[in-house]
């Protein structure tokens, strides 16, 4: 193991992926424009460490419209440039694609913060873009924002999770 990783396993981003590591129960709202969610619904994930605390796996399982949705992301911190990176795959959102995610090299260690795209029906790509914050010790709030092609960005999906268990 690297000194780098080691340090930030101790109090960097690594640090901050095992504060994630819990069962969590919660929120899902949709939203398509602006406004009042299209949907909510109860969500379920579980979080976990893989590969010796290097990547954070989450899995989920929630409803839209009554229908199941699932879902798995894995998220890490690449210490090369300092950057996060995300890769998702859903039963909702992405089809049979992995939508691939990363920050701004030099991005906040303690903030992950990434940015996607996908393709739209008609026009060029829209971007997506992904946030992980903990406002207090017993939650987890996962953000989704679309990105219109000029730049806009407006709340999409939204995950407020509250541990369980011990």
């Amino acid at each position: 193991m690297s000194d780098s990783f080691a340090s930030s396993r101790e109090n960097g981003a690594h640090a901050l992926l095992s504060w994630f590591v819990g069962q969590y129960e919660g929120t899902a709202r949709t939203w398509f424009e602006p406004g009042d969610p299209v949907d909510t619904a109860a969500v379920k994930g579980g979080l976990r460490l893989i590969l010796g605390g290097r990547f954070l796996l989450h899995e989920y399982n929630s409803t839209f419209e009554g229908k199941p949705i699932e879902g798995l992301a894995i998220t890490g911190y690449y210490l090369g440039d300092g950057h996060w990176q995300t890769a998702w795959i859903d039963s909702f959102h992405n089809g049979t694609r992995i939508m691939l995610s990363e920050g701004a090299p030099g991005g906040d260690p303690l903030k992950p913060d990434v940015r996607g795209a996908y393709p739209a029906d008609v026009g060029p790509d829209w971007g997506w873009r992904t946030t992980m914050e903990r406002p207090d010790p017993t939650r987890l709030v996962i953000s989704h924002f679309n990105i219109t092609p000029d730049g806009q960005e407006v709340k999409a999906v939204e995950f407020d999770y509250r541990k369980v268990g011990g």
